[in-house]
């Protein structure tokens, strides 16, 4: 039983933790509260951020109103802004690069390369181009001597970016390798929570950011008493949508019906087939650096720009909390241990109408399945969640892009609780950080046009390829399919080859049910691999 449960957290969404949204802005009851609220996440919390309690107190109040904000948010809106460019962004879990080659990754609209440096022992983060003529240095090599080759002309560079050699430059030469012009652009970076995060601003005075400003920080990702099993997967909507998703637990039971395991409504609530009811999820806190909400049992925190988790704890009692010197909550520890499990999703802005996810289901309990099941076997399941909604809502942002950001709160009608995160992460990026992703003028502000359904949902480009995992199972298949063609082909030839009597009647037959067998295992492999590691579909209309 302990299996069933740990497997339930694999997936992206669990209707007890997630938030969703109040109605519009000017119904909401805002109440000052001087306590701090629970936090199962000192460590990221905003020492300085005002605290409002914000309720939705009316499922049938109107979500239409003139302005997005009344006159004082917009005063307030001049005054605190949030800086797209001050925050470190996450690139890749560790387990998922390979130290033997470099890796080509966009962030933020960024190209940067990231490759191990064997001579610092550590990740390093380089913009993307060859200072020479600007090939992509994701594309070349790590050579003999742990130094970053570009493989269009051979130049060579150190982790500070310094060019150590230009092969067509003349030995007894003056040493133009040693220009600043030939020297890589070098990012600030680093290794936290077994994810690598950079700072995506090249500038000397950057260098040491990281003394004085951390990643948000998880400390249930680096305790080992809980089971920690990444994906990333990209996506093929912006990093908007991708908030929005994961902040709505309402879609939980349709988008993703007969493929997740969502908490049985009680007898006393009225639920349809699908299991959706009434939802009451209060937003806490809203200022430009969190977001935090309640849902029965559930917290919810939304660390901007990249990070949205949702913690519970069951079984055992509850754990009594006590506010500190510092201003945080910190839980004190219970005789009997408490069963505790979170969903941490971290998204990462790429370009428009493209994103990237990472995510992890740290948990206390069955910690044993997580150590002796492939990581590729969770990634099955938790591909085919992403995959039941991903072409809705690549529709649903071309549908918003017309809207507008300023009138979302206009044009969506969202008259109950159970939107109030939404709601509440639309405020805070109108409110705080301008609507939208600030692409720096990199990019006209239009959408890529829509690709063919196959390729929109397919795995391979967007998965598989990049999974250290899913690739080495990949291979592994395509070889057992290979392995298992081949014998089903030599046992029909040593049946066709055999001379008459030389194989008794029971021997023939077995040998060629041996090659049926192989034959329709290879046949039923194949269409396993392309299922589940390149292609498949959703059909809602079904379920």
């Amino acid at each position: 039983m302990q299996t069933i449960k740990a497997s339930s957290f694999s997936p992206f969404h669990l209707n007890l933790n997630s938030t969703s949204s109040f109605p519009k802005i000017t119904n909401l009851y805002i109440q000052q509260n001087y306590e701090n609220p629970i936090s199962c996440f000192p460590s990221i919390q905003s020492q300085n951020a005002k605290f409002k309690v914000f309720t939705a107190i009316s499922p049938s109040v109107s979500t239409e109103s003139e302005t997005p904000f009344d006159e004082k948010t917009e005063n307030e809106n001049q005054e605190e802004k949030f800086e797209w460019y001050a925050e470190w962004y996450p690139i890749m879990p560790i387990c998922d690069l390979d130290k033997r080659r470099p890796h080509g990754k966009k962030v933020m609209g960024i190209d940067v390369v990231v490759w191990w440096d064997k001579n610092e022992k550590e990740w390093k983060v380089m913009d993307d181009s060859c200072p020479h003529r600007y090939a992509p240095l994701s594309e070349g090599r790590i050579d003999q001597w742990g130094r970053l080759q570009c493989v269009y002309h051979g130049w060579c560079f150190n982790g500070a970016g310094d060019c150590k050699f230009i092969p067509q430059a003349p030995r007894d030469g003056p040493p133009v390798h040693m220009s600043k012009r030939a020297c890589a652009t070098v990012y600030p970076s680093c290794v936290q929570n077994d994810i690598l995060w950079f700072w995506p601003n090249s500038d000397p005075l950057y260098k040491d950011i990281y003394l004085t400003k951390r990643p948000p920080y998880i400390p249930e990702l680096d305790d080992s008493s809980f089971s920690k099993t990444f994906i990333v997967r990209d996506i093929s909507y912006g990093y908007e949508l991708l908030i929005e998703n994961l902040m709505d637990p309402a879609h939980v039971q349709y988008s993703h019906y007969g493929i997740m395991n969502v908490p049985v409504a009680p007898k006393s609530v009225k639920a349809d087939r699908e299991g959706g009811r009434p939802l009451d999820i209060t937003v806490t806190k809203l200022d430009v650096n969190v977001i935090t909400a309640n849902q029965g049992p559930g917290r919810n925190t939304f660390v901007p720009p990249c990070v949205y988790y949702s913690y519970f704890a069951f079984g055992g009692p509850q754990g009594k909390t006590s506010a500190v010197s510092s201003g945080t909550v910190q839980e004190k520890p219970s005789a009997e241990k408490q069963k505790k499990a979170l969903l941490v999703f971290i998204c990462i802005p790429v370009s428009p109408g493209h994103s990237r996810i990472i995510f992890a289901s740290p948990r206390n309990f069955a910690t044993w399945a997580d150590r002796i099941i492939p990581r590729w076997i969770f990634h099955l399941g938790q591909n085919l969640i992403l995959d039941s909604d991903l072409y809705l809502l690549h529709v649903e942002e071309r549908k918003l892009k017309e809207i507008g950001s300023y009138n979302w709160h206009k044009a969506c009608y969202v008259p109950t609780k159970a939107d109030a995160i939404v709601v509440a992460f639309r405020r805070w990026l109108n409110k705080y950080a301008g609507g939208q992703v600030d692409w720096r003028g990199k990019y006209n502000g239009d959408l890529p046009p829509t690709p063919p359904r196959k390729q929109l949902l397919d795995r391979y480009w967007t998965h598989t390829v990049n999974c250290t995992s899913c690739n080495l199972a990949y291979k592994g298949l395509n070889a057992l399919e290979v392995v298992l063609q081949i014998a089903s082909i030599g046992v029909i030839g040593i049946v066709a080859a055999a001379k008459q009597g030389t194989l008794s009647v029971v021997a023939r037959y077995s040998l060629v049910t041996i090659a049926l067998l192989c034959f329709v295992a290879s046949r039923w492999l194949s269409h396993f691999i392309y299922k589940n590691f390149h292609f498949h579909d959703y059909d809602h209309a079904f379920r």
